[in-house]
């Protein structure tokens, strides 16, 4: 549970998403702008706060967590299997079974979430790296200036935003922090 709440509450999307809908000088179609990408890798990352902030230290909350990314990267294997590799069903059904403590009822529904939707899993996990990218870029260049609260002020500020705008924003606060 610990490891969902991160995702979908705080910080995950609940914060994300009332922070876009507080900026006023943003237009209305931005506030409410839904990049896979960027939204779902600011979830996963939101997750990734989990172990940094010690609320893993638990046994449960550490399987949890590291049950999730079991499923994360199982995602991406069912993902490429269904659209690349043409894996029926059947197989996707398989593959997560054998690898993910998943019940059936739910296999089911993310089984045909990820025929419905290509590419969504991908999504998910690049966005995270991007994010995760960008915070080390910013943590090596700025060093003991780093500021982690500011860095997430700026990560979230425009919305959801493409990973190329959003790198452009980081860099151009990495700058503005050294000058």
């Amino acid at each position: 549970m610990t490891s969902l709440a991160m995702h979908e509450a705080v910080p995950g999307h609940h914060l994300q998403m009332s922070l876009a809908q507080e900026q006023k000088d943003l237009p209305k179609f931005r506030r409410d702008y839904f990049v896979t990408a960027f939204v779902e890798g600011w979830g996963l990352y939101s997750e990734s706060l989990g172990y940094e902030t010690g609320l893993y230290d638990d046994l449960y909350q550490l399987y949890g967590a590291l049950t999730f990314e079991m499923w994360r990267a199982c995602r991406l294997v069912v993902d490429t299997g269904i659209h690349d590799k043409k894996w029926t069903r059947e197989q996707a059904y398989d593959y997560m079974r054998k690898y993910t403590p998943t019940g059936d009822k739910d296999l089911q529904s993310e089984i045909d979430r990820y025929i419905s939707w290509p590419g969504q899993a991908l999504a998910y996990k690049t966005g995270e790296l991007k994010i995760k990218e960008l915070r080390k870029k910013a943590e090596d260049t700025l060093g003991d200036n780093f500021d982690i609260k500011s860095f997430h002020d700026t990560l979230l500020m425009n919305g959801a935003i493409p990973l190329p705008l959003l790198e452009k924003v980081i860099d151009e606060w990495i700058a503005s922090q050294v000058n």
